[in-house]
């Protein structure tokens, strides 16, 4: 081993050109590996906890349309062992206009969404993600994604219009005939800004009491559907089946997975495919270790022969160039993992100073959904990278060492 370190020592040589551009390889490649992966695994797993942060485990309607028993139907999902809390709910689109004591009116289509505030703690993290005003939807209260209320100027107190299908249809049909009064619009006030960190939800959802929003739908004692909470929700196919059987085939149950299944699939897709793309990195700094110890094995020919001359075994000198692999790799490996680590560490800091610097938004929220560059490291990835980049430095020495090692000291010393 010792010999090994001493044939790496910089001799100002191509060669030690080679070692260092090699050891850089295996840096960058585990560093840009580890980063990448956990950014990944960053984003599926605040995804997730975004998700689940304002929407249920499980999705319960009635095919034929509004639920009028939901009361029984909630008792006999409640039954099931996984299930936590059962929750009406009314969803839809409807019609915002807002009311400005000056200037124009602005108009905007949101998701409706009517709950039960006494179990909406239950439900979702709604009530503690309240960044302005309170969490008030009596008394047709109201409350609005922060993204929301930025792009049409809507504060705390201020008043606003909400036109339901229904009362669009009114509209259009009392609205152009003689005579006919055209029916008002029902005014909210706006009671309080929700913030949940993602931005779909941020800038599209509004939430009101379930009692105004059966108002609103003219739904009268009916409501939507019901929302299933689990102690477990990755449990929901499980009790999905479950349930379906149970309501029978008049009832459609559905899964947080489902309604999320093509961004939760994607992903994983990204994940693996950069995972496999980015490995491309070590192969490179593989050849480069197989290019140097190539040429090692030709300079270092003499010392080879008199080597084995003096005794050495093939195994024994095929180790030493063997060792340099690993060092280069232990090296490399041990560099990359710190500087992977450095950079998760600092990630939002030196994205806000590029943002700053450039003027240019590098993390736009309107397209991944959040504010913040997400991370999470995870133990099994860093482990396989590393264990990955290591086999694959021995793997670029093997060739070059087993050459070494088949020299004949006749051969070695002929021409010297």
């Amino acid at each position: 081993m010792l010999l090994a370190l001493r044939y790496l020592r910089p001799k100002r040589t191509a060669v030690s050109v080679i070692t260092l551009i090699s050891v850089l390889g295996v840096t960058l490649g585990v560093a840009v590996l580890i980063i990448v992966i956990s950014v990944m695994s960053g984003f599926d797993h605040d995804l997730r906890d975004k998700i689940l942060g304002f929407n249920p485990h499980l999705h319960v309607i009635e095919r034929a349309g509004s639920m009028e028993n939901y009361k029984s139907i909630a008792s006999r999902i409640s039954s099931n062992s996984h299930v936590r809390v059962v929750a009406p709910f009314v969803l839809g689109r409807v019609m915002l206009e807002t009311e400005p004591p000056a200037g124009q009116a602005l108009f905007e289509a949101p998701l409706l969404r009517g709950i039960d505030p006494k179990l909406e703690g239950r439900i979702s993290t709604l009530p503690t993600n309240i960044v302005s005003g309170k969490f008030d939807v009596s008394n047709r209260g109201l409350l609005v994604g922060s993204e929301f209320a930025r792009s049409l100027g809507l504060e705390v107190g201020d008043p606003v219009l909400l036109y339901s299908p229904e009362e669009l249809k009114k509209l259009r049909d009392k609205g152009g005939k003689e005579g006919e009064t055209v029916p008002l619009a029902p005014e909210f006030e706006v009671r309080g800004i929700f913030d949940v960190g993602y931005y779909e939800y941020n800038a599209q959802w509004i939430i009101m009491s379930l009692d105004d929003a059966q108002e609103l739908y003219v739904l009268s004692n009916s409501v939507h559907g019901l929302l299933v909470m689990l102690n477990d929700p990755y449990e929901a196919t499980k009790v999905k089946k479950d349930l379906q059987k149970v309501l029978g085939p008049d009832y459609k149950v559905s899964s947080w997975m489902e309604e999320n299944s093509s961004i939760l699939g994607a992903l994983v897709v990204e994940k693996n495919m950069m995972f496999y793309l980015l490995f491309f990195i070590m192969i490179v700094a593989a050849l480069c270790i197989l290019s140097s110890q190539i040429t090692f094995v030709v300079q270092k020919t003499r010392e080879v022969g008199m080597l084995k001359a003096l005794g050495a075994t093939d195994l024994q000198v095929a180790g030493i160039f063997l060792s340099q692999s690993a060092f280069i790799g232990v090296v490399g490996v041990a560099a990359g993992f710190g500087l992977a680590m450095l950079a998760l560490a600092y990630r939002n800091e030196f994205l806000f100073f590029m943002n700053r610097v450039t003027g240019f938004e590098l993390f736009p929220a309107q397209i991944y959904m959040f504010t913040k560059l997400p991370a999470l490291i995870m133990p099994k990835d860093v482990a396989i990278i590393c264990g990955s980049a290591l086999f694959i430095c021995l793997l670029g020495g093997v060739i070059p060492a087993w050459r070494a090692g088949r020299l004949k000291p006749v051969e070695a010393l002929r021409y010297e």
